[in-house]
């Protein structure tokens, strides 16, 4: 069984190194035309910027729906605003930060280089550096539209 295994591992190499070099050639598999290998991308609506909201987070925490009443929250609030559009907010899977207890939420910009800020949010305490939780959130938002 090895052997066999090793045999079929082998002629899969050799099929894969035959393909790799035909396929800076043309390809007979595509009409004999060169293989076009190009991704198409696109410029998306919401320029201003994207919001992370960890739906994950509090799910660890006994099935809470914080994060998504988070989202919901910061998606009405951009729409009656009409900001919707130049912001996106989106629910995600785990961000690798895990807080005990909190929500993680990232805001990205198109200008952000890498740097955007990743916020643990504590989706219990009502007040925040003297704002509104919510009302903080949607300021650090706004201030990448700026």
């Amino acid at each position: 069984m090895k052997k066999l295994i090793q045999r079929i591992k082998k002629l899969l190499q050799r099929i894969f190194k035959r393909f790799a070099s035909n396929s800076q050639q043309t390809s007979p598999l595509i009409n004999s035309r060169p293989l076009d290998t190009s991704i198409p991308s696109v410029s998306p609506r919401w320029e201003s910027g994207l919001v992370l909201v960890c739906s994950q987070c509090t799910k660890e925490q006994s099935g809470s729906t914080a994060s998504k009443d988070l989202e919901n929250w910061l998606k009405s609030r951009l729409k009656f605003e009409g900001l919707w559009g130049e912001f996106r907010v989106v629910s995600t899977s785990c961000l690798g930060v895990c807080p005990k207890s909190g929500i993680t939420v990232v805001i990205v910009s198109n200008g952000s280089s890498g740097n955007s800020p990743c916020l643990i949010v504590n989706p219990h305490s009502d007040v925040y550096d003297g704002l509104r939780l919510r009302e903080f959130l949607y300021s650090r938002i706004k201030q990448n539209k700026e």
